[in-house]
């Protein structure tokens, strides 16, 4: 019998009008543009403004974008997922509310929370469902509002955030291409060093926890980058010695967008060259969810079918991994 791998068929992306640059940050906190452009790279990120505009309104974008350029039955959508850790509401699911706004009306949708890593641990349950046969069309979202939890007057997390969204759609295939191998850890020592405090069932919101601050995102940056550069470096080096693989084989490293430094120690960790690695920190920042769906996005014109990609990401928890990823299409013109 053949065996059913799930391919990314079709991408889609989606970042909100408001471009928040490194001169404005400066009116905001004590810093300065290449104070900030020399330790994460970071150029401007964009910001979604409106009111009543959550994580699933760019979501939605994402999937219609998608929808658009494949010619896509949303009909045919089996399952849709949304990694994010911005949900619209604490209880109700994004992704449910997504698949009904877009139209996949025979579609059941979940949301996947696992910070940075979210949209790859996707990778991981949407691949899942594809081989098991009993799926054909999972419709994959990375989406995150992060100004929406972000304090702006801190400066060691208010620099690196922003917002938008990307999408994937999984499908069987039956020639090899698709998703090959993955590598995923965690490691609960991370709740002391990337958090936020407030507003879950462990200290529940309160007068008091507001006026203190305790619904923004806190993060001990140096310990943070220590961990990302070495464990993000691990998994995708192992991605290369389990499959055989050596930096000439690979055509493309899609690495979570946290920081620059921390992605050049993981390109330079896998020998892989600079025009080799795919980076727009400098124009969206971290958008969490989103950066993997949407380096795929602004980089489809350039890859081919049967292009190899390694995927490498870390996120808060800690989570972490890596993935290798056999592209399954050329881009039509």
């Amino acid at each position: 019998m053949t065996k059913i791998t799930a391919a990314i068929s079709a991408v889609g992306k989606y970042v909100p009008e408001y471009v928040l640059t490194n001169k404005e940050l400066e009116t905001y906190v004590d810093t300065n543009d290449e104070w900030i452009t020399s330790r994460t790279g970071i150029k401007e990120r964009r910001i979604l403004k409106g009111e009543g505009l959550g994580t699933s309104y760019m979501a939605i974008k994402a999937c219609e974008d998608l929808i658009k350029k494949s010619n896509l039955d949303p009909k045919e959508i089996d399952l849709v997922i949304v990694g994010t850790a911005t949900p619209d509401l604490p209880v109700a699911s994004t992704a449910a509310y997504v698949a009904s706004e877009i139209g996949a009306i025979n579609a059941f949708g979940f949301d996947l929370q696992a910070a940075c890593s979210s949209f790859l641990y996707g990778m991981s349950t949407a691949a899942t469902y594809i081989e098991s046969g009993r799926y054909k069309k999972v419709l994959l979202v990375g989406a995150d509002k992060m100004s929406s939890i972000i304090d702006y007057q801190d400066r060691a997390t208010c620099i690196i955030f922003g917002d938008g969204a990307g999408a994937a759609l999984f499908e069987p295939n039956l020639d090899g291409f698709g998703l090959q191998d993955e590598y995923l850890r965690s490691d609960g020592v991370g709740r002391d060093f990337l958090r936020i405090e407030a507003g879950g069932s462990q200290m529940p919101t309160t007068i008091d926890t507001v006026t203190a601050k305790k619904h923004f995102v806190y993060q001990e940056g140096k310990t943070v980058f220590k961990y990302a550069v070495s464990n993000m470096a691990d998994v995708a080096e192992k991605m290369l010695t389990r499959n055989s693989l050596t930096e000439k084989d690979i055509q493309w490293l899609v690495a979570h967008q946290a920081n620059k430094r921390i992605i050049e120690a993981t390109a330079k960790r896998v020998g892989v060259s600079e025009e080799k690695v795919m980076m727009n920190i400098h124009r969206y920042g971290n958008t969490t969810s989103a950066t993997l769906p949407l380096l795929l996005a602004d980089y489809e014109d350039q890859l081919k079918k049967g292009d190899n990609l390694i995927f490498a990401a870390f996120g808060g928890g800690f989570t972490w991994g890596a993935a290798y990823l056999k592209w399954a299409y050329n881009t039509k013109k």
